[in-house]
């Protein structure tokens, strides 16, 4: 917690035998989103996500979560400058259609409980991915929005659609191709705070 908010979900996950990988009592179950969807912990999970690691007897066991929460929602360290908006109250979003909360996060790329997006301006000729999305349903991964509702997106570019390899990966790379795909991110992650809207 800080400033006020509480962090909806600790753990970071990796591929170690860490608890926090395997075992949901660690963290999922202490988070204070549990009252709302009761004891199922399958909800943290996609099903189309195949990773395991081993538990403390050596066993391969799912690991516990493959969403992430928008940084947005955290303060949003990874977005630069001039400042963008970040929310501590859902009052305070200026577009919830287009803001994203969660996210299926590749499982190489899922580290800590938040997904960060480097924004870049529709005209931009550059960019980078910094967290990486999933790709399992057929180079698309889920979204959930501020205003309720959930969609598939489809990524365009091959390096977003990065393989599965069971190993951390490197984050914070340039986009190249799927420059299309960050721009498309960035429009439905936050707006700026001078303009109010987005770019």
């Amino acid at each position: 917690m800080g400033q006020g908010r509480v962090l909806w979900v600790s753990g970071g996950l990796d591929y170690s035998s860490n608890p926090s990988n395997w075992d949901p009592t660690r963290d999922i179950a202490k988070s204070p989103l549990m009252p709302y969807i009761g004891s199922s912990f399958a909800t943290w999970k996609c099903p189309a996500d195949h990773v395991t690691v081993k538990n403390n007897k050596g066993l391969k066991v799912p690991r516990v979560r493959s969403n992430s929460m928008s940084q947005v929602f955290d303060f949003g360290g990874w977005l630069p400058s001039p400042p963008w908006r970040v929310y501590g109250k859902l009052n305070g979003i200026v577009d919830p259609v287009k803001t994203w909360v969660l996210v299926d996060e590749h499982p190489d790329s899922i580290n800590d409980a938040a997904c960060a997006v480097q924004i870049v301006k529709p005209d931009a000729k550059s960019g980078n991915i910094i967290d990486f999305p999933a790709s399992y349903h057929n180079g698309a991964c889920g979204f959930s929005f501020a205003d309720g509702h959930s969609a598939i997106h489809k990524w365009r570019g091959s390096t977003i659609k990065a393989p599965v390899k069971n190993v951390s990966m490197a984050l914070n790379v340039p986009a190249k191709d799927s420059l299309i795909d960050v721009k498309w991110w960035s429009e439905n992650t936050t707006v700026s705070v001078k303009e109010g809207t987005y770019p």
